[in-house]
């Protein structure tokens, strides 16, 4: 099963980061416009299967609109675009580790 999934953990307050827009793109064209959870994380896969063809992907993490609605400026940062690409029948985890002034990204499992 080929699968692509995401999460956000709020490193200036050490928690997961619940309410986060996150939206993806393949090829330039919006594919999903979602909200994190309560763990940080999206419900289920972002795709799956046949759904997640090799192409060159965009994940865009609002990360000032998530810090602004808890009430912590974010003077820094406006939104997070992690651009990548796939090959062939793999699962991709893209985690985003973040604070209103860095983040992180890296392939998880």
């Amino acid at each position: 099963m080929s699968t692509l999934s995401t999460h956000v953990l709020d490193t200036c307050n050490g928690k997961p980061a619940a309410g986060m827009r996150v939206t993806l793109s393949r090829n330039g064209q919006l594919l999903r416009d979602l909200t994190t959870n309560e763990d940080g994380r999206c419900d289920g896969p972002l795709l799956a299967d046949e759904d997640f063809a090799p192409g060159i992907y965009e994940l865009r993490f609002f990360v000032r609109n998530y810090f602004e609605g808890l009430g912590t400026p974010c003077p820094f940062l406006e939104e997070v675009p992690i651009v990548f690409s796939t090959v062939g029948q793999q699962s991709y985890h893209v985690p985003l580790l973040c604070s209103p002034w860095s983040y992180s990204t890296y392939r998880g499992s």
